[in-house]
């Protein structure tokens, strides 16, 4: 069974930066697809990005790019979501998840594993 972890979040002004971690235990992260999600309040789950399971794609959603980046450390067993120029629209819950698989899913409920979802909230 594989954990994952986020880690990272918290309060941040708008033109922030912050760094969440999607951290695994039990098992390595090699060979998963990672995929970055998020919920805010009374909004249904938006999908972020995703980066392969080897590590040399990555794509985001429109919203975030410029913005944001995915990138994973196979010695560290960890996924990370850099979010820069933050506003106030990025504040929700952010969730990783974890697939055996080349590249993401295209539904979110076909990936395997989910971490418990950390708050970022931007605001001045």
């Amino acid at each position: 069974q594989l954990h994952l972890v986020e880690s990272g979040g918290g309060l941040v002004q708008p033109g922030g930066s912050l760094r969440l971690s999607c951290a695994a235990s039990e098992f390595a992260l090699t060979g998963y697809a990672v995929g970055w999600f998020r919920q805010a309040p009374g909004k249904e789950r938006e999908g972020i990005g995703c980066i392969s399971g080897s590590g040399r794609r990555t794509n985001l959603t429109d919203s975030v790019k410029g913005r944001f980046a995915i990138s994973r450390d196979y010695a560290e067993n960890t996924v990370y979501l850099e979010m820069n120029i933050l506003k106030p629209e990025d504040t929700a819950v952010y969730y990783c998840a974890a697939d055996y698989a080349s590249w993401c899913p295209k539904s979110s409920s076909a990936f395997e594993y989910w971490g418990q979802g950390t708050q970022v909230t931007v605001s001045s």
